[in-house]
């Protein structure tokens, strides 16, 4: 019994991650992504440090909101700077930072669960 939820081909689906890159939708992205739901950016950001409100701008302007960006932080979690936090809310977007890996099957669910969600992913 095939249990994969159907999605429409417009959307951005990860299907993997590692090598430096992601293959979402059958294209391999090198580097670090920004995926919204109909579209993926290529995303010049290689630490969290990197991380700011410019570099997220594509995710802020996107309509749909995305209500949930998840931050896809490399190799391991780490916390984003407060002001950071504070600022996307105020556009209205809930930022959720975890591990790369977790980060990708994360957006799959919620994409799937028709979620307005968009995913910044440092690559490892």
């Amino acid at each position: 019994m095939d249990i994969t939820p159907v999605v429409s081909a417009e959307y951005q689906l990860i299907s993997g991650y590692g090598d430096g890159g992601f293959t979402i939708s059958g294209i391999r992205h090198e580097g670090s992504v920004l995926i919204l739901a109909k579209q993926t950016l290529a995303w010049p950001v290689f630490s969290v440090a990197e991380i700011t409100v410019d570099t997220l701008r594509a995710a802020i302007d996107y309509q749909p909101l995305p209500g949930i960006l998840l931050i896809g932080c490399g190799r391991s979690m780490t916390a984003l700077p407060k002001g950071l936090r504070q600022t996307l809310r105020g556009h209205g977007i809930v930022v959720e930072p975890m591990d790369t890996g977790a980060a990708c099957r994360t957006y799959n669910v919620l994409l799937t669960e028709g979620r307005d969600v968009a995913a910044a992913l440092i690559a490892v």
